[in-house]
């Protein structure tokens, strides 16, 4: 599996706010340009991460934007989800090549699928950026 962009850059703006010492809202070229992302995408990103309330948006000259949850309790999963969708299974084989190789294929992709999504789901946030707890 390879990250999407925005997914990337989630995790990154995400990891960024975790780390933060301060309980004001971090405005969004601040986190742009810690993390070299362009602010125009980064605020394309971080839009679905506020629907799913991983983040709070607070407008204003001191606005910003505010970790909902504690990174502790944020999977990578679900902000990789948040941001591109449920992750798929891996199609293994061509539309146009058939045969019984074609199932056990299938069966092992999803095997494999499985094993990511579980993955992704014992990382919180939180430990990916290296946050202490009860920050």
């Amino acid at each position: 599996m390879k990250l999407t962009r925005a997914s990337s850059y989630a995790l990154h703006a995400l990891a960024y706010m975790a780390t933060q010492k301060t309980e004001k809202p971090v405005p969004s070229h601040l986190i742009a340009r810690d993390r070299g992302i362009p602010e125009r995408f980064l605020l394309k990103v971080l839009k679905p991460l506020v629907s799913t309330r991983v983040l709070n948006s607070i407008k204003g000259p001191n606005g910003g934007y505010k970790l909902m949850k504690d990174p502790f309790k944020v999977s990578l999963l679900h902000i990789i989800e948040a941001v591109d969708g449920p992750i798929r299974g891996v199609a293994p084989f061509a539309e146009d090549v058939g045969g019984p190789l074609n199932n056990k294929l299938e069966s092992i992709c999803k095997a494999a699928s499985e094993a990511l999504r579980k993955s992704l789901e014992k990382v919180s946030l939180g430990e990916l950026a290296g946050a202490r707890k009860g920050k």
